[in-house]
């Protein structure tokens, strides 16, 4: 199935002239504005404390609520992948970032109200100085740390996840 086949019309004139134009992107017959279909950018985070354990989140929404996952969230606009990453664990667990330092990308597929989004994860290590404030709000149902050694991937329910943690446990962080 073409990833924009539940878009039916043109967005920017409204034809229902809208057609697959080739893998990634539709053309309308109409007005000849073509769309292409990109990843949105997200965040993940990797916070870790001075007893090397990784902060986990427990969603607390669908999808998959009640899995295992890390703090992040999408990138608004006009909005840096490291401005996105600390505005996100900001909302979800209280923590202030005072250092952060990129370390590698994960393509995924999210769903969203019933929709496929693609995304671009950007995993991020961050500092805190103070983890004392930590709290679960916004997406977050509960924060626990745990040791690197003991994650298991599987508990996790977004497929970017399981892999951020598989490559997570390989590093030295």
């Amino acid at each position: 199935m073409h990833p924009l086949s539940q878009f039916k019309f043109c967005p920017k004139c409204g034809s229902d002239k809208f057609i697959e134009n080739n893998v990634k992107s539709k053309r309308c017959k109409n007005c000849g504005f073509v769309y292409y279909f990109n990843s949105c950018a997200a965040t993940v985070a990797v916070i870790i404390n001075e007893n090397k354990e990784l902060l986990v989140a427990t969603r607390a929404h669908e999808p998959v609520k009640g899995t295992l996952d890390l703090p992040g969230g999408f990138v608004d606009l006009h909005e840096t992948g490291e401005e996105a990453m600390s505005r996100e664990v900001k909302e979800e667990t209280g923590l202030d970032v005072d250092e952060i330092k990129y370390l590698f990308s994960v393509p995924n597929i999210y769903i969203y109200s019933g929709f496929e989004v693609h995304t671009l994860d950007l995993v991020y290590l961050c500092k805190i100085k103070d983890t004392h404030v930590l709290k679960a709000e916004d997406d977050v149902a509960k924060l626990e740390f745990i040791k690197i050694s003991e994650l298991n991937p599987d508990l996790f329910g977004l497929l970017s996840i399981k892999e951020v943690i598989q490559k997570i446990q390989k590093m030295t962080i």
